[in-house]
Protein backbone atom coordinates (compact mmCIF):
# COMPACT_ATOMS: atom_id res chain seq x y z
CA UNK A 1 0.00 0.00 0.00
CA UNK A 2 1.06 3.39 -0.91
CA UNK A 3 2.14 5.60 2.23
CA UNK A 4 0.83 9.08 2.35
CA UNK A 5 2.57 11.81 4.52
CA UNK A 6 0.79 13.32 7.38
CA UNK A 7 1.79 16.79 6.75
CA UNK A 8 1.52 20.32 9.04
CA UNK A 9 2.41 23.68 8.35
CA UNK A 10 6.26 22.96 8.28
CA UNK A 11 5.98 19.52 6.02
CA UNK A 12 3.35 20.79 3.81
CA UNK A 13 3.59 21.06 -0.13
CA UNK A 14 3.88 25.17 -1.34
CA UNK A 15 -0.55 26.01 -1.19
CA UNK A 16 -0.97 24.05 1.73
CA UNK A 17 0.60 25.48 4.51
CA UNK A 18 -2.29 28.15 4.89
CA UNK A 19 -4.96 25.87 4.84
CA UNK A 20 -3.35 23.52 7.36
CA UNK A 21 -2.86 26.61 9.75
CA UNK A 22 -6.99 27.21 9.31
CA UNK A 23 -7.78 23.84 9.96
CA UNK A 24 -5.25 23.42 12.83
CA UNK A 25 -6.94 27.04 14.07
CA UNK A 26 -11.01 25.63 13.81
CA UNK A 27 -10.20 22.52 15.60
CA UNK A 28 -7.68 22.66 17.55
CA UNK A 29 -5.88 20.41 15.76
CA UNK A 30 -5.27 19.45 12.30
CA UNK A 31 -7.33 16.43 11.63
CA UNK A 32 -5.61 13.37 9.98
CA UNK A 33 -7.77 14.07 6.57
CA UNK A 34 -6.73 17.44 6.30
CA UNK A 35 -3.27 16.55 7.30
CA UNK A 36 -3.18 13.94 4.14
CA UNK A 37 -5.23 16.02 1.98
CA UNK A 38 -2.55 18.53 2.11
CA UNK A 39 -0.27 16.14 -0.34
CA UNK A 40 -2.84 17.85 -2.83
CA UNK A 41 -3.45 21.42 -2.18
CA UNK A 42 -6.60 21.92 -4.48
CA UNK A 43 -7.92 18.86 -3.03
CA UNK A 44 -7.84 20.13 0.54
CA UNK A 45 -8.81 23.80 -0.59
CA UNK A 46 -11.84 22.53 -2.50
CA UNK A 47 -12.84 20.05 0.86
CA UNK A 48 -12.59 22.95 3.46
CA UNK A 49 -15.04 25.02 0.91
CA UNK A 50 -17.30 22.81 0.00
CA UNK A 51 -17.33 21.73 3.78
CA UNK A 52 -18.59 24.96 5.09
CA UNK A 53 -20.55 25.39 1.92
CA UNK A 54 -22.60 22.35 2.97
CA UNK A 55 -22.76 24.31 6.36
CA UNK A 56 -24.05 26.93 5.45
CA UNK A 57 -26.86 25.15 3.41
CA UNK A 58 -30.55 25.02 4.53
CA UNK A 59 -30.08 21.58 6.74
CA UNK A 60 -30.17 22.10 10.17
CA UNK A 61 -27.35 20.11 12.56
CA UNK A 62 -29.57 17.05 12.30
CA UNK A 63 -29.96 17.00 8.36
CA UNK A 64 -26.43 17.65 8.09
CA UNK A 65 -25.20 14.91 10.32
CA UNK A 66 -27.77 12.00 7.92
CA UNK A 67 -26.35 13.17 5.25
CA UNK A 68 -22.82 13.17 5.96
CA UNK A 69 -23.61 9.63 8.40
CA UNK A 70 -25.63 7.79 4.82
CA UNK A 71 -22.40 8.91 2.75
CA UNK A 72 -20.25 7.56 5.28
CA UNK A 73 -22.01 4.35 6.03
CA UNK A 74 -22.29 3.73 2.96
CA UNK A 75 -19.15 4.15 1.49
CA UNK A 76 -17.53 2.36 4.80
CA UNK A 77 -15.29 4.95 5.69
CA UNK A 78 -13.47 4.06 9.04
CA UNK A 79 -12.45 7.72 9.59
CA UNK A 80 -15.14 9.66 8.66
CA UNK A 81 -17.82 7.78 10.64
CA UNK A 82 -16.21 8.12 14.11
CA UNK A 83 -15.15 11.70 12.70
CA UNK A 84 -18.55 12.30 12.37
CA UNK A 85 -19.81 10.37 14.96
CA UNK A 86 -17.58 13.36 17.25
CA UNK A 87 -19.04 16.50 15.19
CA UNK A 88 -22.81 15.39 16.06
CA UNK A 89 -22.13 14.80 19.70
CA UNK A 90 -20.43 18.95 19.58
CA UNK A 91 -23.17 19.80 17.90
CA UNK A 92 -25.66 18.03 20.26
CA UNK A 93 -27.17 15.65 17.72
CA UNK A 94 -29.27 13.21 19.92
CA UNK A 95 -27.26 9.93 19.99
CA UNK A 96 -30.46 8.03 19.07
CA UNK A 97 -29.75 9.49 15.47
CA UNK A 98 -26.14 8.94 15.23
CA UNK A 99 -26.67 5.53 16.65
CA UNK A 100 -29.26 4.35 13.88
CA UNK A 101 -27.03 5.85 11.06
CA UNK A 102 -24.05 4.12 12.34
CA UNK A 103 -25.60 0.85 12.95
CA UNK A 104 -28.24 0.88 10.08
CA UNK A 105 -31.36 0.69 11.93
CA UNK A 106 -34.03 2.98 11.68
CA UNK A 107 -34.18 6.84 12.67
CA UNK A 108 -36.49 7.82 15.55
CA UNK A 109 -37.96 10.23 12.83
CA UNK A 110 -39.74 10.01 9.33
CA UNK A 111 -38.48 12.77 7.70
CA UNK A 112 -34.78 11.94 8.75
CA UNK A 113 -35.18 8.50 7.33
CA UNK A 114 -36.62 10.10 4.12
CA UNK A 115 -33.44 11.76 4.11
CA UNK A 116 -31.65 9.03 4.31
CA UNK A 117 -33.07 7.13 2.35
CA UNK A 118 -33.10 9.68 -0.73
CA UNK A 119 -29.36 10.47 0.45
CA UNK A 120 -28.60 7.01 -0.44
CA UNK A 121 -30.27 6.74 -3.75
CA UNK A 122 -28.27 9.69 -4.76
CA UNK A 123 -25.18 7.54 -3.87
CA UNK A 124 -26.11 4.33 -5.26
CA UNK A 125 -27.96 5.60 -8.49
CA UNK A 126 -24.89 8.04 -9.02
CA UNK A 127 -27.66 10.96 -9.23
CA UNK A 128 -29.94 9.58 -10.89
CA UNK A 129 -33.04 9.13 -9.06
CA UNK A 130 -36.42 8.10 -10.07
CA UNK A 131 -39.17 10.29 -10.16
CA UNK A 132 -40.75 8.96 -7.22
CA UNK A 133 -37.73 8.42 -5.21
CA UNK A 134 -37.51 12.52 -5.66
CA UNK A 135 -40.95 13.01 -5.25
CA UNK A 136 -41.12 10.99 -1.94
CA UNK A 137 -38.05 13.09 -0.68
CA UNK A 138 -40.75 16.74 -1.58
CA UNK A 139 -43.37 14.96 0.14
CA UNK A 140 -41.36 14.54 3.60
CA UNK A 141 -40.73 18.32 3.56
CA UNK A 142 -38.22 18.82 1.77
CA UNK A 143 -37.27 21.29 -0.86
CA UNK A 144 -35.96 21.15 -4.33
CA UNK A 145 -33.13 23.17 -2.99
CA UNK A 146 -32.32 20.90 -0.91
CA UNK A 147 -32.37 18.18 -3.14
CA UNK A 148 -29.48 19.67 -4.92
CA UNK A 149 -27.76 20.34 -1.11
CA UNK A 150 -28.03 16.76 -0.71
CA UNK A 151 -25.11 16.22 -3.56
CA UNK A 152 -23.72 19.18 -2.11
CA UNK A 153 -23.26 17.01 0.92
CA UNK A 154 -22.52 13.72 -1.14
CA UNK A 155 -19.62 15.49 -3.48
CA UNK A 156 -18.10 16.41 -0.17
CA UNK A 157 -18.08 13.32 1.55
CA UNK A 158 -17.31 11.74 -1.91
CA UNK A 159 -13.73 13.70 -1.55
CA UNK A 160 -13.19 12.43 2.44
CA UNK A 161 -14.61 8.93 2.01
CA UNK A 162 -12.34 8.10 -1.18
CA UNK A 163 -9.01 10.07 0.11
CA UNK A 164 -9.65 8.02 3.80
CA UNK A 165 -9.60 4.53 1.58
CA UNK A 166 -6.25 5.81 -1.18
CA UNK A 167 -4.79 6.56 2.28
CA UNK A 168 -5.71 4.14 5.02
CA UNK A 169 -5.97 8.25 7.14
CA UNK A 170 -5.44 6.63 11.25
CA UNK A 171 -8.62 7.64 12.82
CA UNK A 172 -7.80 11.00 15.42
CA UNK A 173 -7.19 9.66 18.75
CA UNK A 174 -9.97 12.33 20.08
CA UNK A 175 -12.44 10.30 17.47
CA UNK A 176 -10.91 6.65 18.70
CA UNK A 177 -13.89 6.35 21.33
CA UNK A 178 -16.02 6.36 18.52
CA UNK A 179 -14.37 3.61 16.21
CA UNK A 180 -16.93 1.61 13.78
CA UNK A 181 -16.54 -1.68 12.44
CA UNK A 182 -19.21 -1.46 9.83
CA UNK A 183 -23.08 -1.74 9.45
CA UNK A 184 -25.75 -2.32 6.57
CA UNK A 185 -27.90 -0.15 5.48
CA UNK A 186 -31.03 -1.78 3.53
CA UNK A 187 -32.99 1.85 3.11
Amino acid sequence: MTDFQLHDETTAPEGSEELLARSRKQNGMIPGLHATMAEAPGLLEAYQQVHQLFLDSSFDKEELTVVWQSVNVEHACHYCVPAHTAIAHGMKVDSAITDALRDGTPLPEARLEALRTFTLAVVRDRGDVDEAGVQAFLDAGFTKRQVLEVVLGVSQKVMSNYTNHLARTPVDEPFRKFEWNGATVSA
